[in-house]
């Protein structure tokens, strides 16, 4: 079993920063791949960007730019920083691990990313 707990979600103006935090702890020697996903009111949760092993990283086209994953292995944590934050970025930011490189089979409960304009 694989637990995710994310952090850093907040209220920010327009242009401004934030930085989540995914905390992973479990049997991670099977997890390939971890993710940053976010699902809007009324809409579908969609990938936003994530990290297979190698560092290898891969983004929505609305984020390119923006945001930045990574992860500390130490700490077991991924990380998403967004940045030119935006009212459509919006959203419950979700943290999800696979086994597989472009499958999710665990998820955290998410964090709420507000972004008044």
């Amino acid at each position: 079993q694989v637990r995710l707990v994310e952090s850093g979600g907040g209220l920010v103006q327009t242009g401004g920063s934030l930085r989540l935090s995914c905390t992973t702890s479990g049997f991670l020697a099977s997890i390939t791949v971890v993710g940053w996903y976010r699902q809007a009111p009324g809409k579908q949760r969609e990938l936003v960007a994530r990290i297979r092993r190698g560092d290898v990283t891969e983004y929505a086209d609305s984020v390119k730019g923006r945001c930045t994953i990574s992860r500390e292995n130490t700490e077991n944590t991924v990380y998403l920083q967004m940045n030119i934050l935006k009212p459509e970025d919006t959203a419950v930011y979700y943290c999800g691990a696979g086994r597989d490189p472009r499958g999710v089979d665990y998820w955290g409960k998410g964090t709420l990313v507000t972004v008044s304009s």
